[in-house]
Parts: structure tokens; sequence; C-alpha cells
């Protein structure tokens, strides 16, 4: 027997070979129905995990975006001491002076001092707890989610100073628009021979913000710094110092030059800190995701295997024949690696493809399903954010690929050698 000669890699007529196996007919094993649902579980498991990752991205970037864009990158308060009235306090008289050496550190954009406290909002019967930051018009202007691009505003922010500006969950709960004036009541209020009697002042709402988070919108009342301290009986003093930085994903290298500049009495505390348990949270939760939804493109992947193993078990004649007329084995396995690896790398293709489309019109599509429902499919007060964000990136799109064709090849392999070790002998014996 003339020994078989090597044929180059991957030629043109193994591709053929392997493209005449891929469209089999029914009555010829099935085969062609087992490639379509291989291709199909690929398509939709590459699919998933694409969606998967984009709202993954999108939430958290939402999310942080959110809290980064109405609340303080670092807030500076003070430690607990004991003041000229011989009281224990923890306010900031010399709040302009921290402010200054604050705002002058390397990467801070702004400090500005805080008047803070929690009252009652009422207006024509209508009651709602809201939390009040006094705060100066100047500094309200450079918040980014209230007054530089909130998600939507109604009023006139720049006359901050003659009024209320609200967050739109409040004047919705209270029934009140622009122009309407709401009573703050404060239990705290002026101390009398009686006891303390609590404190009633009226306010003008001039200006109505959205910032993007549910629990921000639904308790947030910004008030003239000078109107608060006098309204929570402050004096002359903050309670805290509101920081924004450059870099607030780097903010943690900010703590220390941040306590220099206050000195020994200031404390810190950063948006990590408040929020680094939910942040933690979620990347357990996207880890977890990941390993879940790549168990579903290794069982989408299997099908190959199971449909590989029917071809080469109908093909069993054709392989010998190929065998005897001077194919190498290297050959063979070529022809059953295309035959599986073809059908991953289209449903790969399908996969970005839908996932990808999923991913942009998220929007039209969670309107479709809102509908269908009846409405309320997504429920802010109990996600935060007013709609299911998705942000498509390459390398969140480069991950399912490279998952997806890697298995593909992998679960390949297997039987593709299986057919290339069959005994041409052997697989005519019986023919």
């Amino acid at each position: 027997m003339t020994q078989a000669k090597s044929t180059k890699p991957f030629s043109r007529f193994e591709w053929k070979i392997a493209w005449a196996y891929l469209r089999a007919r029914r009555e010829e094993g099935g085969v062609s129905v087992m490639t379509w649902i291989s291709l199909i579980g690929i398509t939709l498991a590459v699919a998933a995990l694409i969606i998967t990752l984009a709202v993954r991205t999108g939430f958290r970037d939402e999310f942080v975006a959110t809290i980064l864009g109405s609340n303080a990158h670092v807030t500076v308060y003070s430690s607990i001491y004991v003041n000229e009235a011989g009281q224990t306090a923890r306010t900031i008289p010399d709040y302009a002076q921290w402010a200054k050496s604050l705002a002058a550190v390397p990467g801070v954009t702004r400090a500005a001092p805080l008047v803070k406290g929690q009252v009652l909002a009422s207006y024509r019967g209508s009651n709602a707890g809201v939390e009040i930051y006094g705060i100066a018009p100047d500094d309200l202007m450079t918040i980014p989610r209230v007054a530089i691009t909130p998600d939507d505003h109604w009023g006139d922010v720049t006359r901050f100073a003659q009024g209320v500006a609200i967050g739109s969950g409040v004047a919705r709960e209270l029934g009140v628009t622009v122009g309407d004036k709401i009573k703050l009541i404060s239990p705290d209020g002026a101390k009398t021979a009686f006891g303390t009697s609590p404190r009633v002042s009226s306010f003008e709402v001039v200006y109505v913000f959205s910032a993007g988070r549910y629990d921000i919108d639904k308790t947030r009342v910004y008030l003239p710094f000078s109107e608060a301290q006098t309204y929570f009986n402050r004096g002359d003093t903050a309670d805290e110092i509101e920081v924004m930085v450059t870099h607030p994903e780097a903010v943690d290298d900010m703590t220390l030059p941040l306590l220099q500049a206050v000195g020994e009495r200031g404390l810190v505390w950063t948006w990590r800190d408040a929020s680094g348990s939910f942040l933690r949270a979620l990347d357990i939760e996207d880890n977890v995701m990941f390993v879940i939804l790549s168990v579903l493109v290794l069982i989408a992947a299997m099908n190959i295997v199971s449909g590989l193993i029917m071809l080469v078990k109908n093909k069993g004649r054709d392989i010998g024949i190929l065998r005897t007329i001077g194919l190498t084995e290297a050959s063979v396995l070529r022809i059953f690696f295309i035959c599986g690896s073809l059908t991953g790398v289209v449903g790969t293709l399908f996969g970005v493809l839908i996932g990808s489309l999923f991913a942009i019109y998220i929007d039209q599509i969670m309107s479709f399903v809102n509908w269908m429902n009846g409405g309320g499919a997504w429920d802010p007060s109990i996600r935060g954010i007013y709609a299911l964000p998705a942000e498509l990136r390459a390398a969140d799109v480069f991950k399912a690929v490279s998952l997806s064709l890697g298995l593909s090849f992998v679960v390949t392999i297997f039987p593709a050698r299986r057919a290339a070790r069959m005994n041409p002998v052997e697989a005519l014996r019986y023919e």
C-alpha cells in the first residue's frame, strides 16, 4: 500500500467535505438536526452572557454615577469636643477655614460647608420625612446630578437663595410644584420655659430636580446655608464639609492629605465607606453570574460533541474510504474539527449579534415588557435607579467570544480524534 502523503492543513477539499457533512439530510442520520440544536444552543448562551455582562456593567456604572453625581466624594467632619459653653459638640465653628484648606489640597475640586438635619415636610395635609441639606447657592450650582445635568428638572435653580430645591420624589409625595410653599417642621426648635417647641417655617419651592436615584429624589431637600443655620440653631457653625475630588475612584489616596489639611480634630468618610458593602456585593454577584452563564455556554458546546459523535458513527464508511484513498489521520481530524468548530463560530457570531442588539435597544425592550405586564416590571424603590441600564463594552464582548470559541474548539477535538484514529479496515468490514 502506498503511504499516505500529508496535505496542506485546512485545504479546500477538507472544507468541502466538512460542509457536505454539515448539510447532511435527515435520512442520513439526522445530523443536520443536531447541528441546528448545537447552533441555537451556542447562540442563546452567548447572547445571554453578553446581555448579562452589559447589564451588569451598566447597572454598576449608573449606580456609581448617581452616587458621585449627587453625594459628597468625601465627607469631612469633626470629632467630639467640648465647646465654650462646656457642652460636647461635633459642629465645625471654623468651617470657612476648613473649607479653604481642603480646597487647596491637590485633586480637590470643591469643598462646601453643610448643615444637615431630618425634618417633616408638609403641604395641605400631605406629609413626608425629608433630609435637609443646608448649602450655599454657589456650591449647589456645582452638584452635577442636581444643578448641572439632572435627569429632569423644573423651575429655576438660580432662584435657590429665595426658597428651597426639592427632589422629584418629595414633590410627588407632597403633591407640590414650583411656586408652592411647603412647611418644614422640626421637633428641635426654640427652647422655652415650658420646654422645646417645634420649629415651623414655610419656604417656596423654586426648583425640583431628579438626580436619577429613587432614594435621593424621595428624601432630599436643599435649603440655603444661612437659612439652615438659623432653622437648626447652629449659630455660625457647620455640621460637615462636602468635598468633591477629580478622581473619585482613587479617593482612598486622598484621605491622608485631607486629614492633614484640617488637623487632628478632623475625620473623613468616603463614598466607598458609605457604599462599599453594596459594591462588593455587586462584584460577588457579577462573578457568580459569569460562572453560571459560562456553564450554560459549556452545556451548549457539549451539544456539538453529541452531534459530532453521531456524525462520526454515521460516516464510518466514508472515513474508511477516505483513509483508503490516501487521507491522513490529521486530514480526517481537521475535517471533523471544521464540522464542530464551524458550528461554534457561527453560533457565537449570531449570539454576539443578538446580545449586542438587546443591549443597545434595552430601553425599548423593557418598555415593551413593562407594557405586557401592565406596568411595574421595574420597581425603582427596590432597584434604586429608574431604568435598567446596559453598557456594551468591547472587553465584555471579547470575553464572551473567547469563552464560547475556546470551549467549542476544545470539545470538538475529542470526537474529531476518534474519527481520525478509526481503522479503515474495521470501518469497511461490514459494508
